[in-house]
């Protein structure tokens, strides 16, 4: 269940522009390494990534709103299971009560081997400073909640992805001119990489079977052979008297 207004278009993030650009730039070295039938981009801001370099064949948005290719819930996605080769999520989890919850609908319909690409925003970063300014705290999008890209790797991992790419960008945060002060802003990414203010990664559902465990064979009653004997006729020694 969303618990807060999601961004419908980038431009109501604060560098909204900027952020847009520099997700599409990452995301244009994977697009032509994955291949498959489907592609979903998940939410508003998914929907408008471009992917013209992407190798799958249809590409298609699900949301809520006007414009999608497919207008509906994406807690409810009207797909089959195992359907979809690649999912996007464009700053989704931010707006959730239950991001795990939205994560294992997703993880139904996804095909093994599949890709999944998470965009969102890092707790660990200068763009925190916007929760903690009343000035900023109802605004978009520090209205939502910022979870630990660690915490999102382990939902993953517990749906049994394995994570290719978790990378750190726009080392800004997010309240002003984002072209100001880029000379710390380099600095920072240089010295303290780990705090870029957007996230993304990227991870792969694998296909591991359980190992059917076999049933152990009974062990077999021992079969007691009648111990030979020392003294056999024939062959037992004699006294001679």
């Amino acid at each position: 269940m969303s618990i807060h207004h999601k961004p419908q278009q980038w431009h109501q993030l604060p560098c909204g522009d900027e952020i847009q650009l520099a997700v599409e730039q990452r995301l244009a070295s994977w697009w032509p390494r994955i291949f498959g039938y489907h592609l979903l981009k998940l939410g508003p801001l998914s929907h408008q990534i471009s992917s013209l370099n992407c190798n799958i064949s249809r590409h298609f948005s699900i949301h809520e709103e006007e414009g999608a290719s497919i207008i509906a819930d994406p807690h409810h996605l009207p797909l089959q299971s195992g359907s979809m080769d690649a999912v996007l999520m464009s700053f989704l989890i931010e707006f959730e009560q239950d991001p795990y919850r939205l994560l294992r609908e997703v993880d139904r319909v996804m095909i093994c081997g599949g890709y999944i690409f998470i965009c969102g925003l890092n707790p660990v970063s200068t763009a925190f400073a916007g929760k903690l300014l009343p000035k900023y705290q109802t605004q978009i999008p520090w209205s939502g909640q910022f979870f630990m890209p660690a915490r999102v790797k382990d939902w993953l991992g517990l749906l049994g992805y394995q994570i290719l790419q978790d990378e750190r960008f726009i080392y800004h945060p997010l309240i002003g001119d984002i072209n100001q002060g880029s000379w710390w802003q380099n600095r920072l990414e240089r010295w303290l990489p780990g705090i870029g203010s957007v996230y993304l990664i990227v991870a792969r559902k694998m296909d591991s079977p359980l190992t059917p465990i076999r049933e152990k064979k009974k062990a077999r009653a021992p079969q007691w052979a009648q111990a030979s004997t020392a003294g056999r006729t024939g062959h037992s020694k004699q006294t001679n008297q």
